[in-house]
């Protein structure tokens, strides 16, 4: 949320002038492009009254997700009666099934929004079954929100991953447009990392090498911290990662299971940002840092 819309929010809906696809995130559901506003229901209705959807179909979505007390809450079948109410008033043929044109009213604040509903598609649960995988690495769900993370606007954005170990990170980063190159100094890895982004049809490089041997400057870095039986690495070799990161990335996402914040201060950066992912109810966590 703060990634994506500069803000902080403890309620499930905020509202932003800041466009994202739902799809994007675990954690986004759905989205409404509000086209009208009002103080009740009874101005939307008025306003609505305006479209003209010509040859088009359309189906009308309350939405659930809002900011109500539960004294407040609108039940199903009121829900159901602001649905019709509202297409009624729509100058169109309504399709419930397979509709052209899907729009969404919402309450927020006190206040009343319509406007075209786009829902969230768990894009990343596709990515599940990977040909190559092994037990340590991110799940597709914070490896997408780490990718977020680091990169929530790809435009003129150049990302790399060099540690990129099977391509869990490449695979979420590439599927939202990401512009991602990734690299790690064990061939094993790179090679089923490029297996992994291939049978999901997406395109990225992948190159067989050390971080030490990175030249081109990048606007962000996203590193899953080595520590698996794959690689072996030491404090001193995470010392070192993190001081080449900071020698050609302006920002780096860093993702640790033990805190490092010391070693992040000595490589010469700022922890700007920072969370806590626990997997399931185990004891078992990582931190993800944002440093810049």
């Amino acid at each position: 949320m703060r990634s994506f819309f500069g803000q902080d929010s403890s309620k499930n809906i905020i509202q932003s002038p800041v466009m994202i696809d739902p799809s994007r995130s675990p954690f986004i559901k759905e989205r409404v492009e509000v086209m009208f506003e009002g103080e009740d229901l009874a101005e939307i209705l008025e306003q609505v009254d305006q479209i003209h959807l010509n040859a088009l179909t359309f189906k009308v979505v309350f939405v659930k997700i809002n900011d109500l007390e539960k004294s407040e809450k609108i039940e199903y079948q009121e829900r159901l009666k602001i649905e019709r109410d509202i297409g009624w008033r729509i100058h169109g043929e309504a399709d419930l099934h397979n509709p052209d044109e899907v729009f969404g009213v919402v309450t927020l604040g006190g206040r009343w929004y319509f406007g075209k509903y786009l829902k969230g598609e768990a894009v990343w649960l596709r990515h599940l079954k990977k040909p190559r995988e092994y037990s340590t690495a991110l799940s597709t769900r914070v490896a997408r929100a780490v990718a977020n993370i680091a990169v929530p606007n790809p435009e003129g954005i150049n990302a790399i991953d060099p540690c990129c170990g099977i391509g869990t990170v490449l695979v979420e980063a590439l599927s939202m447009g990401i512009h991602i190159v990734g690299r790690d100094i064990n061939y094993l890895v790179t090679n089923g990392s490029r297996e992994n982004i291939a049978y999901f049809g997406l395109h990225g490089e992948v190159v067989t090498g050390s971080i030490s041997e990175v030249t081109q400057n990048y606007d962000v870095a996203i590193i899953d911290m080595p520590y698996n039986l794959y690689t072996h690495a030491t404090p001193e070799d995470q010392l070192l990662i993190l001081k080449h990161a900071r020698r050609f990335s302006k920002k780096t996402v860093v993702v640790t299971i033990v805190t490092i914040d010391d070693m992040v201060a000595e490589a010469g950066f700022k922890i700007t940002d920072r969370c806590v992912v626990r997997k399931g109810k185990s004891a078992f966590e990582r931190q993800i840092l944002v440093c810049e």
